[in-house]
């Protein structure tokens, strides 16, 4: 049962195309997972997020983005080669510079009908953001409506937040079950759950996860009872590949907190008069990425929390290579961290490096966490 969703994330692209040619609808193309997807599917729109393609070799050449980070590169060379030629519309909110800059990129150089830029507010915290991020979500409304002929009604709307909240809270479900001693889905698999949800239909998604909750996951052994239970951080991931090579040393990834996994889905849209207000609440209120933490650095109490509840003995700090956000932050994570007693390493990855370097700190990183555990 696990297998639909690895293919999923495998072959984006022919789902994406072979739902246009059933459905006859329109596909939009996020670069951030703060564009409230809601609204989308309430307009009868496939959301899709843009992802790059971290094998060697296959993201841009250097003076693409110039210094921006590998992630954000290729996800603007996906665009470049072709890859996304099914989207009809590009979405982008206000979060990453660098993201805002590869969505500008293909404004210029990729073709679609539709693009939108969403001023999500700087300071989420601030008194007034969400009645700021409402007034933006009307004229975001208005926009769709305009494009795709189509009147977004409150039933439509009541439709998308249903949609949504349940795969948030079928996958919250699932999640929870590798708080278990021996958790029964390896990191690996999890990045698969999670990431296939930004690229399906969400509920084709739901019916795949219900049935994993109700028929597999509650016998499955993986026999991981002596695995190091580890934490992953990082703005987003979704290098299979490393994932896979961390877990082949007696390792296991039983919880993240980056935007292809818990950030996306952890939180839920809560019933109002107002829809578009509700929306708003949720989207200022998730587990926050490191651009929109501030003034209060509110995600090292979620950190602390995810760590001590998933028992994890150890945590990886991931930061793509030139990512705009600054060293005091993996700083402020690695202090929370040692404040609980939890020991993490911090990598700096490049899709250009070979993954040998990363494999020896990881073994190293590891085997001291096994030291630890003798005494």
């Amino acid at each position: 049962m696990l297998e639909p969703f690895q293919s999923w994330v495998e072959n984006r692209h022919a789902y994406a195309q072979r739902w246009k040619e059933k459905t006859g609808g329109k596909v939009m193309g996020l670069f951030c997972t703060y564009v409230p997807e809601e609204l989308l599917i309430a307009a009868d729109i496939l959301p899709v997020r843009i992802l790059g393609n971290p094998e060697p070799g296959s993201g841009a050449p250097p003076p693409v983005l110039g210094p921006d980070c590998p992630f954000c590169r290729d996800c603007l060379a996906q665009g470049l080669q072709g890859r996304y030629d099914y989207l009809d519309g590009i979405m982008v909110s206000r979060s990453c510079p660098q993201s805002g800059r590869a969505f500008s990129g293909w404004q210029a150089a990729v073709p679609v009908s539709y693009s939108y830029y969403l001023p999500l507010p700087d300071d989420g915290q601030s008194p007034g953001a969400d009645r700021l991020l409402k007034s933006q979500l009307v004229e975001f409304q208005k926009s769709l409506e305009d494009w795709t002929g189509k009147k977004i009604s409150d039933a439509d709307l009541d439709r998308g937040i249903a949609v949504m909240n349940e795969n948030r809270r079928l996958l919250q479900r699932v999640f929870e079950t590798r708080k278990k001693d021996n958790p029964p889905l390896t990191g690996l698999e999890a990045l698969y759950l999670s990431l296939s949800g930004q690229l399906v239909d969400k509920g084709e998604h739901s019916r795949g996860l219900r049935e994993l909750l109700e028929k597999e996951l509650p016998t499955r052994d993986l026999k991981g009872h002596d695995r190091i239970r580890l934490l992953l951080l990082s703005s987003e991931d979704e290098d299979a590949e490393f994932i896979k090579t961390v877990e082949t040393l007696e390792a296991q990834f039983v919880i993240d907190d980056n935007c292809t996994g818990t950030r996306y889905f952890w939180s839920e849209v809560l019933p109002a008069d107002d829809r578009l207000a509700a929306i708003a609440a949720r989207y200022l209120e998730r587990p926050p990425c490191p651009a929109k933490d501030w003034p209060l650095a509110k995600r090292m109490d979620r950190l602390r929390l995810l760590a001590q509840d998933w028992r994890v003995q150890g945590a990886l700090i991931i930061r793509q290579r030139s990512c705009g956000f600054p060293e005091p932050e993996t700083q402020a994570l690695r202090q929370a961290l040692d404040g609980i007693g939890v020991p993490s390493l911090f990598l700096e990855l490049d899709g250009a490096l070979p993954a040998g370097q990363f494999k020896i700190r990881m073994a190293a990183f590891l085997e001291t966490l096994r030291q630890e555990d003798l005494f």
